[in-house]
Formats: C-alpha cells, structure tokens, sequence
C-alpha cells in the first residue's frame, strides 16, 4: 500500500507511541548509566534487541544475508545508525539530563538535510535553510552558558555529534539498503551493531569485571532493548509505510516531550527558561523545514479577485 501524506488518527495514535517509546530510551539510558558504563549499555541494548528480532524475521518469512558481501551494507548501517550515536548519547548523558539529550536529539532531521543537500541527493531550498538557521541558533541557546560546566560542553557536543551520525545514516541508507525489506534491515543492522559493540565493550570496559547491577538497571537495559528498539523499529516501519517519511519524522518533535517528562517526573531532572526556549526553537526549525507552517498559511491567508 502507498504511503498516504495525511495523517489518520490511527497513525497518530502509533506516532504518539512511538514518541513514548524512543523518548523513553533516553530515561532508561538515564537509569542505567548509574550502575554501567556507556558502551556495555549499547551492547546489551542492540545485542538483545537483535535477538528479539531474529523470530521476527523467521515468522515474517524473511532471511538476513548468508555471505560475507551481503552484510557490509547492514555494517555501515549499524555503525552509523547505532554503534556511533548510540554510545555518544550514552556516554554524553553522564554529563548532561535525558531531557537535554533528547531535545539535541531532535537536530537529526536538520543534519539530515544538510547531509542529503551536499550529497546531491535532494536540493536545498529557502524552507530548509532558514530551519536550518532556527535549528542551530536554537543549539546555540541551549549552550547559553556552558562555558563554565566543561562536562555539560561535552556532553552536548557528543549528542549534536550523534544527530550528524543519525543523518549520515539517512544517506547509507538510502543508498545501500534501498529495496531491502525493513524487518531485515532493522534487524540486519542490529545484528551487525551487537558485534561490534561486543568487541567495543570487551576491550574498553571489560563488563565481565563490574559489579552486577541493580534490578532498577536490569529493568532498563530490558526496556531499551524490547520497546526503545526491537518494537519500536517495527512501529516506525509501519508507520513510514502509511504515512511516509515526511510525516514519520513529526516523531522527533514528540520525543522531547517524552523525555523530559520522565526525567522531571522520575529521575528529578530540571530544565530552565533556556532549555525550554532553545527546544522551542529547535521545534519550529522542523517545523518549518517541514513546509507544514508555510502550507498553513497559505491555506488561511484570503484570496482576493481583481
């Protein structure tokens, strides 16, 4: 079935849940990162999720790669997409609030423009360059100060990097895994990415040597695992089937909601004037990348008859 360009409500509904799901994983990661270090908690995260995956697959009928050639693409893809950003929101969230990562978070989509523009892959117009200009005066905001809270510099520094490897990942995919069924891409990559971070976490953190964690760890490594990643890819899919990748990107704008929720609610998180404003600049900057603000307008702006 074609994707629609209209939101249904049933659409809605998988938007919202998608939203909690994926802003949840910056609580969970929020949670974790008290008892373990960043790289272990991404390759519990992608291993288990993969695993998750794996009777999927077999269910839907579908298999991965069986040579050495096939997986390369899943390769690329797991590295950008989940090896790289991953374990830099992780290891940027011992420095900074869930809420703070997941609004960083939100950029994706504006690097996701820069990189398709420069690549050739879709043109650069007035729509997107002046989000483009929201989006990062809208980061500039959220430094405000930090000049004096170096941790919290670097911690910022290293989610805005992952927002880049996010967008990078949007053209690696494009390219490489363009016909290639989304169950099997999704698990592919994460496949791919459990390896890697197995061979990451063993020679940096050597996991095998750290306390065992408390259950409140053990709950959130579970949660990131089935509903911030193996569901969670699996609704996104259907969305991008119903509603298409324009519309499935609305998702980054509720993500923060979600984030900064729980981390007020649960983690006792704060966020100040500045955040909020540097999130509502960010918010708009998608917005109008979007074209939904400029369709609206002139949808209400009258019509005048000589």
């Amino acid at each position: 079935m074609p994707a629609n360009s209209t939101i249904d409500g049933g659409t809605w509904g998988r938007l919202g849940l998608l939203s909690v799901l994926w802003g949840g994983s910056f609580f969970f990661n929020g949670v974790a990162v008290r008892d373990l270090p960043p790289l272990t908690i991404v390759f519990v995260r992608v291993a288990l999720a993969a695993v998750l995956l794996w009777p999927v697959l077999e269910f839907a009928g579908l298999k991965l790669p069986s040579s050495i050639a096939g997986w390369w693409p899943f390769i690329g893809m797991g590295l950008l997409n989940n090896v790289i950003p991953m374990s830099l929101i992780v290891t940027g969230q011992t420095e900074i609030a869930a809420g703070m990562a997941s609004v960083l978070n939100a950029t994706t989509p504006i690097f996701s423009v820069l990189v398709l523009a420069a690549s050739g892959d879709e043109r650069l117009t007035m729509p997107r360059i002046a989000g483009v200009i929201c989006g990062f005066a809208g980061v500039v905001v959220l430094r405000g100060a930090m000049f004096a809270a170096p941790g919290e510099t670097v911690g910022m520094t290293l989610c805005v990097v992952a927002a880049l490897s996010y967008g990078l990942a949007g053209l690696w995919g494009r390219r490489k895994l363009a016909g290639v069924p989304p169950l099997v891409a999704a698990a592919g990559q994460l496949t791919a990415s459990g390896v890697m971070m197995a061979v990451l976490a063993a020679a940096v953190e050597h996991p095998w040597q750290l306390p065992v964690p408390g259950i409140a760890t053990w709950l959130s490594l579970l949660g990131l695992a089935s509903l911030s990643t193996a569901f969670a890819y699996i609704l996104f899919f259907q969305i991008l089937a119903r509603s298409g990748a324009t519309n499935v990107m609305l998702v980054t704008l509720l993500v923060p909601i979600t984030a900064i929720l729980l981390g007020y609610l649960v983690l006792g998180e704060r966020l100040g004037a500045r955040e909020v404003l540097g999130a509502l600049m960010i918010a708009s900057a998608l917005l109008i990348m979007d074209g939904r603000i400029l369709r609206m307008v002139r949808r209400e702006r009258p019509t005048t008859t000589p």
